[in-house]
């Protein structure tokens, strides 16, 4: 499913880029990669006229597909390369999965709501993501079974850096996610793990203010 042949799409992809640009996303393969994945593809139909639009949209289970900067921004600041597995926490519509999809080798996205992580495998089915496994579990036990990770990302906010997460990034990998409480200040917060002689350092930059739903832990019982 893709909106290739929609003359009106293919504008609205070219001023996607545009603004991306204008608000400082700079990297050519993120934004490559971004050209590349049809966002129409990952919003429902009756929102398909605002998918290129900046801004968060709502999906199933009150969640929400992230604005294009933010997910600009946050591929950008994660810094991937094609060697890279990375590891997603909230797959959401699984748009942001298929964006880290053209940068790595291989990306394990986990979901808590069974609901959107099937609709996101089907959706990435039908664009060709074929290096992209969403897996139903609890986000902040991570994957242990498939780390150590290269990269995650956290597409919902904690109130503190998740210590499974840590454990389960590669030694000189980076992490990033919103930290914050529900209903205060969140910043977007990049975390980068090495090894010294005093033993695993995890150094940390503040980034931009967002705002990003809730990180719940265990997986939904409902949907």
């Amino acid at each position: 499913m893709t909106d290739r042949t929609d003359p009106q799409a293919d504008i609205d992809r070219v001023n996607f880029q545009l603004t991306l640009r204008r608000r400082g996303i700079s990297d050519q393969a993120v934004l490559r990669a971004m050209g590349e994945v049809p966002r129409t593809a990952f919003v429902s139909a009756d929102l398909a006229a605002s998918a290129y639009a900046d801004q968060a949209l709502p999906i199933e289970c009150g969640q929400t597909i992230s604005q294009p900067y933010v997910v600009g921004y946050m591929t950008e600041q994660l810094g991937v390369k094609p060697h890279h597995r990375v590891l997603e926490i909230g797959t959401g519509s699984g748009y942001q999965a298929a964006v880290l999809s053209k940068l790595a080798c291989e990306v394990v996205s986990i979901e808590r709501y069974r609901t959107l992580a099937d609709q996101a495998r089907r959706r990435l089915n039908a664009i060709g993501c074929t290096n992209v496994e969403v897996i139903v579990g609890d986000g902040f036990e991570g994957c242990p079974d498939r780390a150590p990770f290269d990269r995650i990302i956290v597409t919902a906010a904690a109130e503190e850096v998740p210590a499974a997460l840590a454990e389960q990034l590669a030694d000189g990998g980076v992490m990033i996610l919103p930290l914050g409480p529900q209903n205060g200040p969140q910043h977007l917060v990049r975390i980068t793990k090495s090894q010294t002689p005093e033993g695993t350092r995890l150094g940390e930059d503040r980034l931009i203010p967002v705002r990003f739903v809730p990180m719940l832990r265990g997986k939904a019982r409902e949907l």
